[in-house]
Formats: structure tokens, C-alpha cells, sequence
């Protein structure tokens, strides 16, 4: 039996301690039911996060032998993608449960492995969609739902990036590309809003700076076709080129009318490369499509206002305590996963449209 069965905390190895793993760090250190056992990473960015935390902590610059010496209870993985899959099956077969930030690995059989690794181990795997526990979000995907079928979504998120953003992007793109990384979000939203079958992706990209690898873009766009008749299209774009003009489109139009995420101060100019904007939506704007006998509109547009919301800091706590809930609780994630899995696939099948120029059939 592992100790906080029996009432102890959780105890958590933190891998990773970039923006998203300092997050969650902060968020083990303030919660109830949560212990941090071992911070690790290769570089000094533990010794800063430590500091932060107040330190005393276990500092590991290896993840195996932090993993053989802490026998964690569980483990937060949030480092570059590339080293997600082999992470979380190491952490599972462990007897370790997992929270992991997505994308849930670097390619779908590496995500299927880690979904399987989680039943053979009995083991919980959490994946960091942050905008699963954001309130407006859940409500923006509630009122899509409401517009009738079939849906055109319309979402991007371009981040003029320089300085220390742009040394995480050129990292990022490594292993990823901005549809792929980005793309996960907003592809799950587009799920949701539809929950409908994906047919088949097609998309773009442009390679803007030599600064990333050949194979590699920093500029994409993709376009999903849904069973229903739904369609959508995302776009993202990384660099000290890319413009900040447009760079914030939430939008969802159906038969019925339209819904929107105006984010009037986050969409506002130099915050395109801001996280803390990203997640702000401060007020959504519902059209209705509703015409008198002199094809006037009926009904004003209505404003949901949404200042009162988590920041970003809010939202990683509220990931940590649903994590908590899914463990003490026993919750079944099979969906969540097969999720993760899915918006995965979808936008993998965009890279290689992006690199093959045909459309590709998910189906």
C-alpha cells in the first residue's frame, strides 16, 4: 500500500522545471494532500525553482536515479516532448502515477504505449490540457454547443516570440512543430465542441528562420473536416517575425449564430508571446442569427463576462487537484486519455500533410 493511501500526502517527483514544471511545483508545495520528494533536471534551473519553493528539497540532474532513490508515489513530467513517452512508462513501471504535460508523446504509437503502460501498471495518467479546467473555456465550448450543426471553428494563437520565448520555441522545435505542440489545445476543443468523428486534415507551413532544424516549420495552419459537417482551422506561428496583428482568434459560428473569446487586453499588442494571456479571456460574445420578416436581427448580442477567472498559476492548481481527485478517487480516464491520444493523431496527420502536401483521410 502506498503511503498516502492511508492518509499521507501524495508524494511527487517534479521532472522538469521550465515555466509549466515551476507551475506545478508551486502548485505541489501549496496544496493539501500533496508532497514534493525530488526536483530534477539537467541544467540550474532546479537550484532556481528550489530557491523559489523556500528550498530543502532532493535536487536530481538524473530522472532514473531520482526515480530508484525517491520511490515517488508520483510523477509530473515536464520536460521537452521527445522525453515524455520513455518518462511516463519508466514512472508507471515504477508503480508511479503519472501527470504529464501534453503532448502526451512525440508520436502516436509512443502515446498508445504510454495509455498501456498506465493499465498494465493499474496506475493513473493525467495529461496537462490546461484549458480543460479553465471555467470560460468549458463555457466557450458549452455555448458552441449550442449554435446547431454543422460548426466552423476558428482558432490561432501566432506568438511573436524573442529573448528566453524564443530560446523555448527553438528548443520546442527540436522535436515538434508549433501545430503539433500548440495545436493539441485547440484540436481537443474542437472535439469537444463537435464530439463528432474526424474525417481527414489538411494544412500548411513555412520554414521562416534557419534557426530551427530542416524537416522543421515555425509557421502552420491546419483544416479539420468532422463527420457532422463541422470543419475548423488552427493556426500558429513562433518567432521574432511572426506578426501581432490577428494573432487571437477564438471564434465558433453555426447555424444558429456565433459565439466568441474577446480577449480585449490579452489581444492587445506585445502580448502575443505572453502564457499568462493566453489563458485570460476576460468576455465572450454570443451572436444570435435570429432574423424578423425584414431580415433585421432579433436579438442583441449578448456579453458573458469573464473577469472574475483563474490565472495561470490558478489553473495549474486546479490541474493538480483534479490529479489528486482521479488518484483518491479512483477516477476512470479512459476517455481522457483516448482524448489526448486522438487530438494527438489529428495533429500529427497535419505535420504530414504540411510535409507531404496531400490531405490525409484519419479514417
Amino acid at each position: 500500500m502506498s503511503s498516502f493511501e492511508n492518509g499521507s500526502p501524495l508524494r511527487v517527483l517534479v521532472v522538469g522545471c521550465g515555466n509549466m514544471g515551476a507551475s506545478h511545483a508551486f502548485a505541489y508545495h501549496s496544496l493539501d494532500g500533496f508532497e514534493i520528494c525530488g526536483i530534477v533536471s539537467t541544467g540550474k534551473s532546479k537550484e532556481v525553482l528550489n530557491e523559489k519553493l523556500g528550498g530543502g528539497y532532493a535536487l536530481f540532474s538524473d530522472y532514473e536515479t531520482a526515480l530508484k532513490e525517491t520511490k515517488p508515489d508520483a510523477v509530473c513530467i515536464s520536460t521537452y516532448p521527445d522525453t515524455h513517452e520513455d518518462f511516463a512508462v519508466k514512472a508507471l513501471e515504477a508503480g508511479a502515477h503519472v501527470f504529464i504535460e501534453k503532448p502526451l508523446a512525440d508520436t502516436v504509437e509512443g502515446a498508445k504505449r504510454v495509455v498501456e503502460a498506465a493499465k498494465t501498471a493499474g496506475k493513473k495518467v493525467v495529461v496537462g490540457y490546461i484549458l480543460r479546467v479553465h471555467p470560460s473555456w468549458e463555457r466557450f465550448v458549452t455555448e458552441a454547443q449550442n449554435l446547431g450543426k454543422p460548426l466552423v471553428m476558428r482558432m490561432n494563437l501566432n506568438q511573436q516570440s524573442h529573448g528566453y520565448m524564443w530560446g523555448v520555441h527553438r528548443n520546442l522545435m527540436k522535436s515538434l512543430s508549433p501545430i503539433v505542440d500548440c495545436g493539441v489545445h485547440y484540436i481537443d476543443v474542437m472535439c469537444q465542441m463537435t464530439r463528432s468523428k474526424p474525417l481527414r486534415v489538411n494544412a500548411i507551413g513555412a520554414r521562416l528562420t534557419e534557426d530551427i532544424p530542416a524537416g522543421n516549420y515555425n509557421y502552420g495552419q491546419l483544416q479539420i473536416w468532422f463527420e457532422d459537417g463541422s470543419v475548423g482551422w488552427y493556426e500558429a506561428g513562433w518567432g521574432p517575425m511572426i506578426s501581432e496583428t490577428a494573432f487571437f482568434v477564438k471564434d465558433v459560428i453555426g447555424p444558429k449564430g456565433s459565439v466568441s473569446i474577446v480577449a480585449k487586453d490579452a489581444g492587445g499588442s506585445g502580448k502575443s508571446s505572453s502564457v499568462e494571456a493566453h489563458t485570460k479571456t476576460e468576455s465572450i460574445r454570443v451572436h444570435h442569427a435570429d432574423l424578423n420578416d425584414q431580415d433585421e436581427f432579433v436579438k442583441e448580442d449578448s456579453w458573458i463576462n469573464l473577469e472574475d477567472e483563474p490565472d495561470h498559476q490558478e489553473l495549474c492548481n486546479r490541474e493538480q487537484r483534479y490529479f489528486l481527485k482521479a488518484v483518491q478517487e479512483n477516477l476512470d480516464l479512459t476517455d481522457h486519455l483516448q482524448d489526448a491520444v486522438t487530438s494527438l493523431q489529428i495533429a500529427f496527420a497535419c505535420d504530414e500533410s504540411v510535409k507531404t502536401g496531400r490531405t490525409v483521410d484519419l479514417v
